[in-house]
């Protein structure tokens, strides 16, 4: 079935506009709460899953799993594994930076069909940028196509990113241990909305995620993939939203990729 995408895009920005925007700097201390330890959420975040759902759902008749939704009630993902088409929403990624007043948050969507991302959407509000990708017909960004440019093919010339908040001990110290052979190697933005993204337009060469839950990274991957990017399992397994196994590093390329597992892995 054909997706209107532009229809999708004006879904997430007047969502944003309507329940995000309005909240950046001004929330009241009332409006976070926190949904599990370490996890905060803000009334921004429920109202605009409120929004988009059943939007979405009169776009495509499908299940719609929300982070909010699905932080109430987990068996909400089992869609992905049982359901032929499922929408995936992040109503608003980057929770904890928009509290601090960062500009780096997100509103984003992605349709999966049988377990494979088809289409994706990633709006960040503040910069007025939406970046959309369908399977087979290449990755936007307000109407220009974005094709990733292969990395330098030397680590110490890669700049990449770690999100090592829910790394093990031994995971860390292979990450401390690597940095010093590449050019750069940070902790990203805490927000797949921006890292992705950045990855794709030159930013990054590689980004390394340790958890990866899929309303997260169904959106980026398949904007990184169409591209000409890669998103892999350390295995070598390609991403997929109905895998809920941990480890997922995404490059610019498929050598970019190999000199970044090798070292971080």
């Amino acid at each position: 079935m054909a997706i209107d995408m532009d229809a999708v895009t004006k879904v997430l920005r007047e969502a944003a506009e309507t329940a995000v925007l309005p909240r950046f700097r001004s929330l009241s201390d009332s409006e976070v709460t926190e949904k599990s330890p370490g996890e905060i959420v803000t009334v921004a975040d429920r109202e605009a899953e409120e929004l988009i759902a059943p939007r979405l759902r009169a776009i495509a008749d499908a299940p719609v799993v929300g982070e909010e939704a699905a932080s109430a009630d987990p068996s909400l993902v089992e869609a992905l594994r049982t359901e032929p088409l499922v929408w995936l929403v992040d109503p608003l990624d980057g929770t904890r930076n928009f509290v601090r007043g960062s500009t780096d948050f997100a509103v984003m969507a992605a349709l999966v069909r049988e377990g494979r991302t088809v289409a994706s959407w990633i709006v960040r509000p503040t910069e007025g940028r939406a970046y959309v990708a369908e399977l087979g017909s290449g990755a936007w960004c307000d109407g220009v196509r974005l094709r990733r440019a292969p990395a330098p093919a030397e680590p110490a010339r890669m700049r990449g990113a770690v999100l090592s908040r829910f790394l093990g001990p031994a995971a860390s110290a292979r990450v401390a241990a690597a940095e010093p052979r590449f050019a750069e190697l940070g902790s990203g933005a805490h927000c797949a909305g921006v890292d992705y993204p950045c990855l794709v337009e030159g930013g990054l060469d590689f980004v390394l995620f340790h958890r990866t839950l899929p309303w997260d990274h169904a959106p980026g991957t398949l904007l990184l993939t169409e591209a000409g990017g890669v998103a892999r399992r350390p295995d070598g397994t390609d991403y997929r939203p109905d895998d809920d196994r941990v480890g997922l590093l995404d490059a610019a390329d498929p050598e970019a990729w190999e000199s970044a597992r090798s070292l971080l892995t």
